[in-house]
């Protein structure tokens, strides 16, 4: 393998991979596909219908995702699962015939994503490509027909597990939490906060929820259980704008 193509492809809508995207996975040799497990088949079917919508014609070279260890301590926990994901990727390359390979990364390779971490460990360390993809951030402000900031305002950018243990980040006008599983704001006040949150965005299956975080927090825990109780997985974000 001469280079490794990491290729943003959006939130599932295959109109979210942009033209560059398109073309990458159209010129790409082969192309890594993860195998999640039961329940998760979605998400391979979707990245070979994204790889459909592009016209490419490369070798797909499936692999199965290892499993997190919920006995280490997280930092460990994400390390060895990054060490295990690396060489599931070395294996599978075996297989690639000369050219690029490709991988297709959920959102953006940049915003809450280890991909680039991850190949950092490969032997040796191809040369990489990074074409950008539409976020998650992006599908849900668009999802909502809102603005990313106020007037002037910063946004802060954080994650479920940093707002539980840390509460609200201080200052912050704007705050957006990737990564939650546990709907973490439910441990915040509510009053004078309202919510958008949004699951499988961008895809058939999107589900949204909006308004006072006291009065829309209950529904959207509701509605998240319900849709991942259904479809066996779910990837969700959220916004919360203080004094909204």
């Amino acid at each position: 393998m001469s280079e490794l193509w990491l290729v943003g492809i959006g939130t599932g809508h295959p109109g979210h991979v942009t033209l560059e995207g398109a073309e990458a996975l159209r010129r790409a040799a082969a192309v890594l596909i993860p195998r999640k497990g039961a329940g998760k088949e979605d998400l391979a079917h979707l990245r070979l219908a994204i790889l459909r919508a592009a016209g490419a014609a490369a070798k797909v070279i499936p692999f199965d995702m290892p499993l997190r260890d919920p006995a280490l301590p997280y930092a460990e926990r994400v390390e060895r699962w990054h060490d295990a994901i690396a060489r599931r990727w070395q294996e599978a390359l075996t297989e690639a015939p000369d050219g690029p390979v490709a991988l297709l990364v959920w959102g953006d390779p940049g915003l809450y994503d280890s991909t680039l971490r991850i190949a950092a460990r490969l032997a040796p360390v191809p040369k990489l490509r990074v074409v950008p993809g539409i976020t998650a951030l992006q599908a849900l402000t668009a999802a909502h027909a809102i603005p990313f900031n106020t007037v002037n305002g910063a946004v802060t950018v954080t994650t479920g597990r940093r707002l539980r243990d840390h509460g609200w980040p201080a200052g912050a006008e704007t705050v957006v939490v990737m990564l939650d599983g546990d709907c973490s704001f439910q441990a915040l006040a509510p009053k004078g906060r309202h919510i958008w949150w949004g699951g499988f965005l961008g895809m058939p299956e999107q589900v949204l929820e909006s308004g006072p975080l006291a009065e829309a927090g209950p529904k959207i825990v509701t509605r998240r259980a319900e849709a991942r109780a259904r479809h066996g997985w779910i990837m969700d974000t959220y916004l919360i704008r203080q004094g909204a």
